[in-house]
């Protein structure tokens, strides 16, 4: 092969944190709201 693998780091980085936090905590929220939602409107939970 021609290329080597001298670059221990590369094109990506092993972060153990997430990218995204907060974007991510909305978007299950949304999630969730949007379940629930649903379930009231097929009448699964009746308020």
């Amino acid at each position: 092969m021609t290329a080597k693998m001298n670059d221990p780091k590369g094109a990506t980085m092993n972060n153990s944190t997430a990218p995204y936090p907060f974007r991510t905590i909305v978007s299950l929220l949304l999630l969730a709201g949007n379940f629930l939602v649903a379930a009231i409107y097929f009448h699964v939970i009746n308020p």
